[in-house]
């Protein structure tokens, strides 16, 4: 029976479940955060060093 407080559709206890994307600086794999639940589709850095290095090439 699926958890009605359960706010991640697919999410079964697992973080293998939930979904991820690489950062456009680095190319480290994100994991989907609650925190991001709300724009993790605008979500482009892993952390804010990248942010900040996102004018120079690497």
């Amino acid at each position: 029976m699926p958890d009605p407080n359960n706010k991640t559709p697919g999410f079964k206890g697992n973080k293998a479940y939930l979904p991820s994307k690489p950062c456009v600086v680095c190319g480290r794999t994100m994991t989907w955060r609650k925190a991001w639940a709300k724009n993790w589709d605008e979500v482009r850095y892993c952390s804010d060093a990248c942010r900040a290095r996102k004018g120079t090439p690497t």
